[in-house]
């Protein structure tokens, strides 16, 4: 039976959505689950999670991501390969194909909020054709608890999601029958073509990088965040497989949430309500936390091989896809800050997954090196997480540590985190979560107890007092020693069978952040500029093609 039960003071009417079948407001996760299963959506795995499959769209698709080109918000977005323009005609037709769709068709509503600061919380409407990715807007949103706030509910921005909806590029102006096409006159974000769940979390992340920097002085951030026993916060910045999500869950901190933050003159807040953890071959030893979400009610697996029989999980299988995902409510984690609100941040720790085996596994970095190396934002694509990628991880250099995501020009969310450096006296640290001993294929990936004990080190001060060695070709700060990791670890020199190769391989890898940071030069100071890396003689002779080949 429909759901009816309040009167709504916006309708769905308001949206241009009529003729439905029968809507479903705010509808429950028990009666979602009912919902999930009767129209065989998913199937209840061992413990209680449900098991649900993208389709053929296991990842985010970059290349189908456009924002509408209109005068309200034309001058401020950072249009190219990231923000792709898309005209109001194409936009007003491809509208209303969707509504002409979604007729005589069941309709999910979840309204919620994003942002747990109530100073700069964006109020928000997620509309599907899919109970379960319902579920997950209710999982990942900030759920209003309040029946009277529902009813009274007013979306400053909607998100319509009709996955089996395929746009028609030669009719509708898209790449493929995938779009994610958002319009900031409208405050309307079209998405259709992909079953990807993430797609319509990461459209609201967009949206907040629009409105909070430039309407609320508010950093927008692609990091996650935890605090400790000392009310000592730390952000941790990095991409999709850098280990934000694994090395913030740490049960000796409490969790203010995994991956998407704002830092206000308060102090950092959690943008989310839920968590969208990676879970190929998750350990319940190195993982724990993390590990056990997998076996709660309320959570949702994404391309996670099962057992028909038994429903019994398994997270090694790699089958569908390296990008298996879980998305959960912030509550499935034992020390979370139910409140997503913390202090400013003592420690800000950007991971990079060097594929290379180049970079030192822990560095410290001065103001200036900070706001080269987020500039730049140097990591490895890992395979899965993007629509086209080989399975073999990619170098590539994404500014802010999350440039799929950012909607304005890289140098305001810069100049706003060095603003926010400088003025609260903030630590910053380099940390490679990726290979030692070589590249990929070569080396071998640097073990996550080893990473844990430097973050460790880092968040309790041992590392402050440690002397330090400085890096020829990065100027970064490295450690002499780091309890529980071993030494030869610390110099990635020193881990390579052939020195003079790993000495090739860095100069190669310090000419690609030249190369890349020549996009930015005019914007940022000179003493930034001059935190640049350092390639040998013979490493600047060598061509840049090589390494990425």
């Amino acid at each position: 039976m429909p759901k009816e039960g309040l009167k709504h003071k916006v309708g769905l009417g308001h949206h241009g959505i009529k003729n439905t079948r029968n809507i479903f407001w705010n509808l429950s996760t028990p009666e979602l689950y009912e919902h999930i299963i009767t129209h065989k959506e998913g199937i209840v795995s061992h413990l209680g999670p449900v098991c649900v499959s993208t389709g053929k769209h296991t990842g985010r698709a970059p290349n189908d991501k456009f924002v509408v080109q209109e005068p309200s918000s034309e001058e401020y977005i950072w249009w190219g390969k990231v923000n792709r323009p898309f005209s109001v005609e194409k936009f007003e037709g491809l509208y209303s194909r969707v509504l002409a769709y979604l007729q005589g068709k069941d309709i999910y509503v979840q309204d919620c909020c994003a942002g747990a600061d109530p100073d700069h919380q964006l109020h928000i409407r997620v509309i599907t054709e899919k109970a379960w990715h319902s579920l997950f807007a209710r999982n990942m949103f900030i759920q209003i608890k309040d029946r009277a706030m529902l009813a009274s509910h007013d979306p400053a921005f909607t998100i319509i999601h009709a996955p089996d909806f395929q746009a028609v590029p030669e009719i509708d102006g898209t790449n493929s029958e995938v779009f994610v096409v958002v319009d900031y006159a409208k405050q309307l974000v079209l998405i259709g073509g992909t079953s990807y769940a993430g797609e319509i979390k990461k459209s609201v992340f967009s949206v907040l990088n629009y409105i909070l920097p430039q309407k609320q002085n508010v950093l927008s951030m692609h990091c996650s965040a935890n605090i400790g026993k000392k009310h000592d916060a730390a952000v941790f910045f990095g991409l999709s497989g850098t280990g934000k999500t694994t090395l913030s869950a740490d049960p000796d901190r409490e969790l203010i949430g995994d991956d998407e933050h704002g830092w206000s003159e308060k102090g950092v807040f959690n943008f989310e309500g839920g968590c969208y953890a990676k879970v190929i071959r998750l350990s319940p030893e190195a993982e724990p936390q993390i590990h056990e979400c997998t076996r709660r009610f309320g959570t949702i697996l994404e391309n996670v091989v099962i057992d028909p029989s038994t429903r019994r999980l398994d997270l090694n299988d790699s089958s569908l896809t390296e990008n298996t995902r879980a998305s959960y409510p912030i509550t499935h984690i034992d020390h979370a800050v139910l409140s997503g609100m913390g202090v400013h941040p003592k420690n800000v720790i950007m991971l990079t997954c060097d594929a290379f085996g180049i970079m030192p596994p822990v560095s410290k970095m001065t103001p200036e090196q900070a706001m080269y190396h987020f500039i730049s934002g140097y990591t490895a694509k890992v395979a899965g997480t993007e629509k086209g990628l080989s399975r073999e991880p990619t170098a590539t250099f994404s500014t802010c540590f999350g440039a799929p995501f950012m909607t304005l020009q890289p140098s305001v969310y810069a100049n706003m985190l060095g603003e926010r450096i400088a003025k609260h006296k903030v630590d910053c640290w380099l940390v490679n979560t990726g290979w030692t001993g070589g590249a990929y294929g070569v080396g071998q990936r640097l073990e996550i107890a080893h990473t844990r004990a430097m973050i460790h080190s880092i968040l309790n001060g041992t590392l402050n007092n440690i002397p330090t060695w400085t890096d020829p070709y990065f100027g970064l700060h490295v450690p002499e020693r780091v309890p529980n990791v071993p030494d030869e670890l610390l110099n990635p020199r020193n881990t390579w069978k052939k020195a003079e190769e790993y000495d090739r391989k860095a100069g190669e890898l310090a000419n690609l952040f030249i190369e890349n940071f020549k996009e930015y030069e005019k914007s940022v100071s000179k003493e930034v500029l001059s935190a640049s890396p350092r390639p040998t003689p013979a490493a600047k002779r060598a061509k840049v093609q090589k390494l990425r080949g």
